[in-house]
């Protein structure tokens, strides 16, 4: 190693090898002569990778010893605390994780399997997200005993984050992959920079997981579109082995563990813009026009108080703040799910096109609205509203 990366690797791979991330893999890859004990030059065969590929080598280790990958020992809540206390002082809206877990702590149920009993969820559903909080006080409180793992929600925290991970034994590339060998996301993004003429952003708050990936912080822009999570709307993400949170999404702090591996800061960088040609790769799709939704209601009373109800909820949810819209919509949907399921004028397709038209029009996406309207819908159609005559 020296100037900076790992000259070993970058000449077997041909490409430069940043030192700041794990060795990476050269399995069936020529080492050049001047680069071998025996002054030949050596071809990396599979059966042999674990001889003289490092990182092959360091998995087959740690699948000896187990015990040098994790460690038993979790934080305890105080220190965790801490970690969130951290976060939130950068502005970061964080949440609990269940113990050495990346799950949400709270709630413990789907928004289809809501009954309300859940003190949280008196006013409809109430997701991870509109639960993060940057409040010192709540955090103090959240985190008192329980060693919570600490989450931190990319949407109300301002914050787009690229999540280049390691890939697993069994992971398979997707058909058509332009960049089947690799094994790290780093190396499938230096390429996409490479390609779109562009140096790999660096010089920002970095994280690396607990199985060696990487987390690139960077601040959403403060114009454009709201940038959204990759991994489920877009397959793998930006690339093979490369997604990305935003809103919607969440990742794990620096200070937490996942299965006993810790979550560290790798770069304590101030967080830079993201930038430019990569909000544009990562901007949703534009929406294909809306038609007005039409519904046909009853006339007097009955007719009145429905139009009422349902532009209520839909004026409500136009109005939602950053960071409360996916649960503002959530709740119109249940208000207007029970009065399609009390028997109102108002069929479920109808109820669905309204609640969407207003969710896309406050830049909800369309993966995530779908979902959260049905979710809703379910769950209103339990406790029937009907509407006098």
């Amino acid at each position: 190693m020296t100037g900076g990366h790992w000259i070993g690797a970058s000449k077997a791979l041909g490409r430069f090898v940043s030192v700041d991330l794990p060795y990476p893999h050269i399995c069936e890859r020529t080492v050049a002569a001047e680069d071998t004990a025996s002054g030949l030059p050596l071809q990396v065969a599979r059966w042999e990778k674990a001889r003289y590929c490092a990182a092959c080598a360091h998995e087959k280790h740690l699948k000896a010893h187990p015990s040098d990958s994790r460690s038993n020992i979790m934080p305890e809540a105080a220190t965790l605390r801490e970690v969130a206390l951290t976060a939130a002082a950068r502005g970061w809206h964080v949440f609990p994780l269940r113990p050495n877990d990346k799950r949400p702590a709270f709630p413990n149920h789907q928004a289809d399997a809501c009954t309300g009993r859940d003190p949280r969820c008196r006013n409809g559903h109430t997701g991870w997200e509109a639960r993060a909080t940057t409040d010192p006080d709540r955090i103090r409180r959240g985190w008192s005993e329980t060693p919570y793992g600490v989450g931190i929600a990319c949407g109300p925290s301002g914050l787009v984050v690229v999540d280049l991970d390691v890939r697993k034994p069994d992971q398979t590339p997707p058909a058509g992959c332009p960049h089947p060998a690799a094994h790290h996301g780093a190396e499938v993004f230096a390429a996409l920079c490479e390609a779109a003429g562009q140096l790999r952003p660096v010089e920002t708050y970095t994280v690396t997981t607990g199985r060696g990936g990487t987390h690139l912080y960077f601040r959403h822009p403060t114009t454009g579109p709201a940038q959204r999570n990759t991994a489920g709307e877009r397959g793998n993400g930006i690339g093979w082995l490369v997604d990305t949170r935003a809103h919607g999404g969440y990742i794990v702090a620096a200070g937490s563990t996942v299965a006993g591996r810790p979550y560290t800061v790798a770069r304590d960088l101030p967080v830079a813009d993201l930038p430019g040609w990569l909000a544009e790769r990562l901007a949703p799709a534009p929406l294909p026009p809306q038609r007005p939704v039409v519904v046909d209601l009853p006339t007097g009373r009955t007719g009145a108080y429905l139009d009422a109800a349902i532009t209520r909820q839909l004026d409500h949810l136009r109005r939602a703040a950053k960071g409360e819209r996916n649960h503002t919509l959530y709740v119109s949907a249940v208000a207007l799910g029970q009065l399609v399921a009390g028997g109102a004028a108002l069929t479920r397709d109808q109820a669905e096109a309204l609640l969407e038209e207003a969710a896309l029009s406050i830049g909800l996406s369309r993966f995530e609205t779908l979902r959260t309207i049905r979710s809703g819908l379910t769950a209103g159609a339990r406790r029937p509203r009907t509407v006098a005559a």
